[in-house]
C-alpha cells in the first residue's frame, strides 16, 4: 500500500554564526551540532524525542572533528536515545538543504513521521590534510592542503576549467551578465544593513541560540556601504570586481530544522508545508548560476508561478551570483533577503541551507504571506531550491 503524506515544518533553530577565528572557533562542530539538535527538540517539549525517525544532517568538509558521521556524534552528544538514527549528507554548499528534502521525502513517502533535519560547519577548525604516498618513505617534500575551502587534492583528469577558484568562477559569470563592480557592492550594503535592522528589531531572537558570549551573526557590520566597500582591493584578479567585502566569509555555525507529518508533534502546529523542490546541475565553473532552473523546477512542481511568490531566501555566496539569478527570475529584489543575507550573516557551508530555509518559513510566518523560495547555489555546478506554503 503506498503511503502520500504532506512534510511540515514545525521549529527551527541556529547559532549565530560566527567569524573565522572568532566567537565559535573554540567550538567543535561536533559540539555546535549538538546545541541546534538540543534546541530545536526544546521547541517541541510534548515530543518524545526517541519518536524522531531520522536524522540528516549536512556538512561539507568532514575531514576534521567532523568526521565519522558528524550527524550521529550530534544526536550522541545531544543526549538523543541511542535509537535515533543519522546520517551525514555532503552536497557542498547545499548540504543542509539536501537534508531537508531527503527528510521531507521521509515524511512524504512514510518511512518517518518525524524527522529532524540541519548542517554544521566549522571553516575555522577545518585542518590541513597530508596526502598519502602510495609507496612508503618518499624521499621528497609533501605539502599540507587546506580543507577549509574549494578545491584540493584535485583529480589531473578534471578539465582546467572545472577547477578554477570559486572566485575565478563568479568573475566569469559577472563578466558574462556585465554585472559591474557597483552594483555588487551596492547588494553586500544592503545585506550588512538588512540584517542590522533585522537584529535590532528582534527578528531572530526568539530561533537565534546564543552560544558562549556570541548572541549574534559576528560578522554584520551596520555601518557598511558603497563607499566603504568601494575602498576594498580586489581578491581574485588585480583588475576584478569580487572584493572580501561582496563575498560571503569564512564562518563557523549551526542549523536545525524539525520536519513532521500532520499532526505528528504533538502540542505544534506546523509553520510551513514543503510544496516543492528542484535539483539542477550545470557547468562546474557557472555554479552560482544553478538557482535561477533549480527555483524553475521547485516552483512548477508546487504547481505555483513567480508572481505568487512573496518571499526569496537565496544564500549569498557571492554578489554577483545572487544579482544573476535574481536578475533571471521575475521577481523584485525587495523581496530577496529582506533580513540579511550570507555576506552580512555568513556562511558555514553546511549550515548555509538550514539557515536560509528556516528564514523563509520565520519570514512568512511573521508576514502572514503564503509562498516563499528558499535557494542555494553549490560549488562544482549544481544548485537546490525548496518552495514553502505557510500554513501557520
Amino acid at each position: 500500500m503506498s503511503i502520500s503524506q504532506d512534510a511540515f515544518v514545525y521549529a527551527y533553530a541556529r547559532t549565530p554564526f560566527g567569524r573565522f577565528g572568532g566567537g565559535l572557533a573554540d567550538r567543535r562542530p561536533d559540539d555546535l551540532a549538538a546545541v541546534v539538535v538540543k534546541d530545536v527538540l526544546d521547541r517541541a517539549p510534548e515530543l518524545d524525542p526517541a519518536r524522531v525517525g531520522d536524522v540528516f544532517w549536512g556538512c561539507a568538509n568532514q575531514a576534521g572533528e567532523d568526521n565519522r558521521n558528524v550527524g550521529r556524534m550530534a544526536v550522541l552528544l545531544a543526549g538523543l536515545p541511542t535509537s535515533v538514527p543519522a546520517t551525514t549528507v555532503n552536497r557542498l554548499c547545499g548540504s543542509s538543504l539536501d537534508a531537508a528534502i531527503q527528510g521531507s521525502r521521509a515524511i512524504e513517502s512514510g518511512d518517518a513521521d518525524v524527522v529532524l533535519v540541519g548542517g554544521v560547519e566549522s571553516m575555522t577548525r577545518a585542518p590541513w590534510v597530508l596526502p598519502k604516498p602510495s609507496r612508503a618513505y618518499p624521499a621528497g617534500n609533501s605539502e599540507l592542503v587546506s580543507t577549509t575551502l574549494g578545491w584540493r587534492l584535485v583529480n589531473q583528469a578534471m578539465p582546467a576549467e572545472w577547477t578554477v577558484s570559486l572566485g575565478e568562477c563568479n568573475e566569469l559569470l559577472g563578466e558574462r551578465f556585465g554585472i559591474s563592480r557597483g552594483r555588487q557592492d551596492e547588494f553586500a550594503a544592503r545585506s550588512h544593513q538588512l540584517a542590522a535592522a533585522a537584529w535590532d528589531e528582534g527578528f531572530y531572537d526568539g530561533w537565534v541560540t546564543p552560544v558562549d558570549d556570541l548572541v549574534r551573526d559576528e560578522g554584520v557590520r551596520a555601518d557598511s556601504s558603497v563607499d566603504t566597500l568601494a575602498g576594498l582591493k580586489p581578491s581574485f584578479r588585480p583588475d576584478g570586481t569580487i572584493t572580501a567585502g561582496n563575498a560571503s566569509p569564512l564562518s563557523d555555525g549551526a542549523s536545525a530544522v524539525l520536519l513532521g507529518a500532520s499532526g505528528a508533534v504533538p502540542g505544534l502546529d506546523p509553520v510551513a508545508r514543503i510544496a516543492g523542490r528542484g535539483v539542477f546541475a550545470n557547468d562546474p565553473q557557472d555554479f552560482g548560476y544553478a538557482p535561477v532552473e533549480a527555483a524553475d523546477r521547485a516552483l512548477a512542481r508546487a504547481g505555483i508561478g513567480w508572481s505568487d511568490v512573496a518571499a526569496v531566501e537565496l544564500n549569498e555566496a557571492f554578489a554577483v551570483q545572487s544579482l544573476a539569478c535574481v536578475d533571471a527570475w521575475p521577481v523584485d529584489e525587495s523581496l530577496v533577503n529582506a533580513k540579511g543575507g550570507a555576506i552580512a550573516i555568513g556562511h558555514p557551508l553546511g549550515a548555509s541551507g538550514g539557515r536560509v530555509l528556516a528564514t523563509l518559513a520565520e519570514r512568512l510566518r511573521v508576514s502572514g504571506d503564503r509562498w516563499g523560495v528558499a535557494a542555494i547555489c553549490i560549488g562544482v555546478g549544481q544548485g537546490l531550491a525548496v518552495v514553502l506554503e505557510n500554513v501557520s
